[in-house]
């Protein structure tokens, strides 16, 4: 009589996956807060200017965390090791707050409140001649930031939207991997 093999669980699955975390070296956690923060930025550029989709000022400054972990990311493969946590929970500390701000741009987005900086209004033009306030005009006209960009055209789930869930998971993973009931030794 054969036995057919199991299929694992979600959650064996999921210990599973919460084992190998546990083998992971912090420099090698760096390595990967770095990766991610360069893959979602690279993406964005990429939607940018090779998609033509044009960014609004929400999600220019969306774009700024994921720079900090790049950067802390790049700090923390350097640092020495007693170092590299602290550095990876400032990486951590800037997925929430890009969280923050993509759940905010899809609020502007869906229209639950209103934008909360003033930059997708009409710019303010300040200098003295014609030709000071023609160079402070953008080459592009500014995307309204409660007008939603979609990166997958079939999927009604905007590039905000996306970014949030992105920050949100980036973050859990890594806090994942730098609690002490997960890490058992801080290599």
């Amino acid at each position: 009589m054969s036995h057919a093999p199991a299929i694992p669980t979600a959650r064996a699955w999921l210990a599973a996956g919460l084992a190998q975390i546990d083998r992971l070296p912090l420099r090698v956690v760096a390595g990967l807060a770095l990766l991610a923060g360069g893959f979602a930025l690279g993406l964005a550029l990429t939607a940018e200017y090779w998609g033509g989709l044009l960014p609004c000022s929400l999600c220019l400054l969306e774009r700024w965390p994921y720079r900090i972990a790049m950067l802390v990311g790049a700090i923390a493969l350097l640092a020495p090791r007693q170092l590299i946590a602290p550095l990876l929970w400032l990486i951590v500390l800037a997925m929430v707050v890009n969280t923050g701000l993509a759940v905010i741009h899809v609020g502007v987005e869906q229209h639950l409140w209103q934008n909360p900086i003033n930059e997708c209004a009409v710019p303010q033009l300040t200098g003295g001649t014609v030709m000071e306030r023609l160079l402070q005009l953008s080459g592009r006209p500014p995307m309204p930031c409660d007008r939603a960009t979609y990166l997958i055209p079939f999927l009604p789930v905007s590039m905000a939207a996306m970014n949030a869930l992105y920050a949100a998971g980036t973050a859990a993973l890594l806090a994942l991997c730098l609690l002490p009931g997960v890490r058992r030794s801080w290599r």
